[in-house]
């Protein structure tokens, strides 16, 4: 397709396939299935503590979500923590507020520690209010995080102007606990040490059947390769399949789009951004967006739900960029790319174990990065433990989405309507 490619970080990191051929009859002490942050991050802890792991993927390291999102590292969840509070209960929303505060330390703390050659940049998201109603909303979160001791600040309409470059919005939330990076050299550098610390790694293996066997687990490969396991994680997320059923009907997947700009001349991108912070604004329908390195402006947002199949399909993009920096109407777009995210009805991740030994953790709603990374060392614990403590979401049953399979209709209405009335709010 025309003016439709990888992201625009795909050409800074050279992509080498996994050559780790995957033998028919072996056993191994947890097999991952899906090679995300989630997969490769859970099978690095869990080798690093001594266990056999296999990892396996359906296509190439960082062809998902992964590789694929805007980078943002944004601590916390979809709800606040008094919300947390009253819907969990004390004991169980406590654990969740402590571990929802420390997803982006997770991140950052990862990169230092293992030496990952991963660029980023730790100044912090703005949560960009064009409302007084979001306004209000973003004061309230900023008031119950500022009691819990985080890094948090809210912006008025001057102070955002000047940290953003554009006079759109009425103030906004800034969190300094959270920042960027490059997503895909991320995955990939998680594949690197897992590797390192002795789990293996196949790519282009699609698995096609999960069965219980006596005391383990049976996973049949599509070339028909078998191979046994005392514990399975399914971290498909957005591309789940039918695999573990019923699973991929408890999930809205929807496409994040992005486009990427030539890199601005330093006259233009010295207003835009200039101390490198993430923003999302607070509309129905979102866009997101940041700098890279070499002064380029991304910015991403929801997107058609069937696949794209004409540079037209990120137009709504260029719209908002030309809306929020009038400056960039006429500039010339190098990247365009798409990814798949999932969504859950209730808004929160969800974590499964439908039998002894098969675990599923889904539902990142937009904060993928921290929250992958955070908890696939709880999952790891829980794996060579079986401790409960180790997991701060509880484990829930499988709830397929009634009338799933029209799904693709609702959502569409849904997102139309949206459109509408943020059109409205402008």
């Amino acid at each position: 397709m025309p003016g439709y490619s990888e992201p625009v970080w795909a050409e800074e990191h050279i992509r080498k396939s996994s050559g780790v051929p995957l033998e028919s009859g072996e056993t191994v002490d947890l097999a991952v299935v899906g090679a995300g942050i989630l997969g490769l991050a859970t099978a690095f802890h869990a080798a690093r503590n001594g266990l056999k792991v296999q990892v396996i993927d359906a296509g190439r390291i960082g062809d998902g979500a992964s590789g694929l999102n805007g980078g943002q590292v944004i601590p916390g969840l979809k709800y606040d923590p008094e919300w947390l509070l009253q819907h969990f209960g004390r004991e169980r929303g406590e654990v969740l507020i402590n571990f929802a505060s420390q997803t982006a330390d997770a991140v950052f703390d990862l990169i230092r520690k293992e030496k990952l050659d991963v660029a980023y940049n730790r100044n912090g998201w703005i949560q960009a209010c064009h409302t007084e109603a979001a306004l209000k909303t973003a004061s309230s979160r900023f008031a119950q995080w500022k009691a819990l001791g985080a890094d948090v600040e809210m912006l008025d309409a001057q102070t955002i102007e000047r940290l953003i470059g554009t006079s759109n919005y009425h103030g906004g939330f800034l969190d300094r606990r959270a920042g960027v990076i490059q997503p895909l050299a991320y995955t990939m550098e998680l594949s690197r040490i897992a590797a390192a610390a002795g789990a293996r790694i196949t790519e282009n293996m699609k698995c096609r059947k999960l069965e219980k066997r006596q005391d383990r687990w049976l996973l049949t490969m599509e070339n028909g390769v078998e191979i046994g396991a005392r514990s399975v994680l399914v971290a498909t997320n957005a591309y789940t399949g039918n695999l573990v059923p019923g699973l991929a009907q408890t999930l809205v997947p929807l496409h994040s789009f992005q486009i990427a700009t030539e890199p601005l001349p330093e006259h233009v991108a010295r207003d835009i951004l200039p101390q490198g912070h993430a923003v999302s604004d607070s509309r129905r329908i979102l866009v997101y967006y940041r700098r890279t390195p070499d002064r380029r402006l991304i910015l991403g947002g929801r997107g058609p739900l069937s696949r794209p199949k004409h540079i037209d399909d990120w137009s709504h993009l260029e719209r908002a960029m030309a809306r929020l920096f009038p400056s960039l109407s006429d500039v010339e777009i190098s990247r365009r790319w798409y990814g798949r995210v999932a969504m859950t009805p209730d808004h929160l991740p969800h974590l499964h174990e439908p039998e002894k030994g098969l675990l599923a953790f889904v539902g990142c709603q937009g904060r993928g990065v921290g929250l992958m990374t955070a908890m696939s060392r709880r999952l790891a614990d829980y794996i060579l433990t079986g401790d409960q403590a180790a997991l701060p979401f509880p484990i829930t049953p499988i709830k397929p989405i009634s009338f799933h399979f029209l799904r693709n209709i609702g959502v569409a209405a849904t997102i139309g309507w949206y459109r509408m009335l943020d059109a409205i709010e402008q």
